[in-house]
């Protein structure tokens, strides 16, 4: 991989705010060819360092009414429980974010639901029924203050 330049970091601060900017626009903004400015581009797609082009649809369109940030302690943390609950969790729809951290959880979960009963339901489902799956806390996410996709560069 090579290692990222200035204009390597303008394009992708810029693509970060917007990434339907065209070549021409780009090319403007940071001073190369269109040319070039494409080529650069296909490279940090390449080496995975844009890994996703995507659009972000708004939760109220998509029929999401409730986003929960759920704590999770396994009883076992072998890794082929943790593989088995990691497994679980990618091919579970309700579950936006899964991450595997360090201290006294095992697991933090961002969840979207429609509603609360449809949480219930997935939390009946997908945590009280594990039997590896020693104590769950869910946090009611009232207010969503910041929410940014991008990363610092």
């Amino acid at each position: 991989m090579q290692s990222l330049d200035e204009y390597d970091k303008k394009l992708l601060r810029l693509l970060q705010q917007n990434n339907k900017l065209t070549t021409d626009e780009l090319s403007n903004k940071v001073n190369l060819s269109q040319s070039a400015v494409q080529r650069r581009i296909t490279r940090l797609r390449n080496e995975k360092i844009i890994e996703a082009d995507v659009s972000i649809v708004s939760q109220k369109a998509a029929g999401i009414g409730v986003t929960c940030i759920v704590d999770i302690i396994l009883h076992e943390g072998g890794s082929k429980s943790l593989d088995k609950f990691k497994t679980a969790m990618k091919n579970c729809s309700e579950v936006a974010h899964c991450y595997y951290v360090t201290g006294t959880y095992d697991f933090v979960l961002i969840v979207n639901t429609k509603d609360m009963r449809h949480f219930e339901e997935f939390s009946k489902k997908h945590l009280t029924d594990n039997t590896n799956l020693k104590h769950f806390y869910t946090h009611v996410v009232m207010d969503k203050v910041k929410m940014d996709y991008g990363v610092r560069i």
